[in-house]
């Protein structure tokens, strides 16, 4: 059985990250690129098109400004639209989350009667099957 991520599962996949990294942006504006990719656990390249899309889409503006080292950076703020946009972006993915759930917890409730009706110990821990 190969990979089969459908572009619908694509599409939520970014649009999943585009929500963290709006949240992130929202709770620490002045957040690095790097920082931001460590934070999500997404490589580099993936934050900085991530941002992009945000910027150009008008979701997020970036100001920069000097540190105190004498370096620029950058702050990234939600635009009012983007404000917006989060909101639906989370009102939708919690959605998506909240069905993933019940189907999940359907699917933990049969695994628990089928294994009840099966003939080994569903408090038995699972062995290791090796073929020598």
């Amino acid at each position: 059985m190969g990979n089969t991520t459908s572009s619908s599962d694509a599409d939520a996949d970014t649009e999943d990250a585009r929500l963290m990294v709006m949240r992130e942006l929202e709770r620490d504006p002045n957040i690095s690129q790097r920082a931001l990719s460590r934070q999500l656990g997404i490589s580099l390249g993936k934050t900085h098109y991530l941002l992009q899309a945000l910027l150009n889409k008008g979701l997020v503006k970036m100001r920069n400004f000097e540190r105190s080292d004498h370096k620029l950076a950058y702050s990234y703020l939600l635009t009012p639209a983007g404000i917006i946009e989060k909101a639906r972006m989370t009102r939708d993915f919690l959605h998506r989350k909240e069905a993933e759930f019940q189907a999940l917890s359907h699917m933990i409730d049969e695994l628990h009667r089928e294994l009840a009706q099966s003939p080994i110990d569903p408090e038995q821990p699972p062995s290791s099957h090796r073929t020598d």
